[in-house]
């Protein structure tokens, strides 16, 4: 931000890998107090409550229902600790939820440039790009009679919506991005971009191929392992689109979840991406107390124990990496298991009310 305000790119600075957006927005640290990003971090947190209330509500479920749901977010430690230290996670939370409700809501326009620019901002919202072009339909839509396939070949038609959001959405992504790559070069698109693709943490790191990468930083088969490890994501997400491409937030949540999980790099910021549409989904998940309980402690204790071996690893420069990848297979177990009983659970039609027996 300092390189900014001195005229000069975000990008000289090695550690910057975000848009020059932020860069711009985050000028008044400089100008006005360094704590302006993190009150707009936090206020972005607020916003996102707000807007799981609001997409709660277009459910139909009770208000109180709807309020218990925004305070999961609101009330979660995590999201709050994440944006008091200053990391912009909960603007991507914004831009996120703001285009599921207006995609819902076939307000294609608005729809599409929010999430060419969320898109712009941080690569991954692109994983419900096939989902959203599967749901958008028709002006005057009636629903096909058929098979499954043909109705799945329906909504591959490019309709005039289609064409609109492709269009205003790919139009805001290479917009912004067209404008950068002209004055900052290459250092934009490698630093914003690419570098993602290629990134290998082998220090702290979740993902259950943390230990694999270890092993193999040095021979010539780590670029290839690297991309592979897309594949998996790849296969997921493109079944979720198709398969629950009219349960928006639930596609999304899924997509995003698959994402995180089974990605090469895995950080604890990272799970505000599927933890800000969870509660959105929540009204529509018939789950006993009980099992909600034990979902909630297999993820955080796999977390705890994942953390206690990198706390010796970090502090006590203990060699403990066989034990964190063992601790991060735990936590991938856990994550599989979570989804598959969030599939099972989730009911289209129950519109609240009574989710939990």
């Amino acid at each position: 931000m300092i390189l900014f305000h001195q005229d000069q790119s975000p990008y000289l600075r090695p550690t910057y890998r975000y848009t020059p957006l932020l860069a711009w927005l985050l000028q008044p640290n400089i100008t006005f107090t360094p704590l302006f990003g993190k009150i707009i971090f936090v206020f972005c947190d607020i916003i996102t409550g707000y807007l799981i209330y609001l997409l709660c509500i277009s459910q139909k479920v009770q208000e109180k229902v709807a309020v218990i749901c925004s305070c999961l977010w609101l009330l979660n430690p995590l999201p709050a600790t994440v944006s008091s230290r200053g990391n912009a996670e909960s603007i991507m939370a914004v831009l996120v939820l703001l285009s599921l409700k207006l995609v819902q809501e076939n307000k294609v326009v608005m729809a599409a440039v929010i999430y060419g620019t969320s898109v712009h901002v941080k690569i991954y919202p692109a994983v419900y790009a096939l989902q959203i072009y599967l749901y958008l339909k028709p002006d005057s839509f009636k629903c096909a009679s058929g098979n499954s396939v043909s109705k799945l070949t329906d909504d591959l038609w490019p309709n005039r919506r289609k064409r609109i959001f492709i269009c205003v959405a790919g139009g805001t992504f290479l917009a912004l991005t067209g404008t950068f790559y002209y004055w900052y070069g290459w250092d934009f698109l490698h630093e914003t971009y690419l570098y993602h693709i290629t990134r290998r943490d082998i220090r702290h790191n979740f993902s259950v191929y943390f230990y694999m990468l270890y092993l193999t930083t040095v021979t010539e088969y780590t670029t290839v392992i690297s991309l592979l490890s897309f594949i998996p994501q790849l296969i997921l997400m493109v079944t979720f689109s198709t398969r629950y491409r009219q349960e928006t937030a639930l596609c999304w949540f899924l997509n995003t979840f698959v994402f995180v999980t089974f990605n090469k790099v895995c950080t604890s910021q990272y799970f505000l991406w599927y933890l800000s549409i969870l509660p959105v989904i929540i009204p529509k998940l018939y789950m006993s107390y009980s099992k909600a309980t034990t979902a909630a402690i297999c993820w955080i204790s796999s977390q705890g124990l994942w953390l206690l071996f990198a706390y010796y690893l970090e502090f006590e420069g203990q060699p403990t990496f066989l034990y964190i990848w063992i601790a991060g297979v735990l936590f991938f177990l856990a994550n599989i298991w979570i989804m598959a009983i969030i599939i099972e659970s989730y009911k289209p039609n129950i519109s609240h009310v009574k989710k939990i027996k």
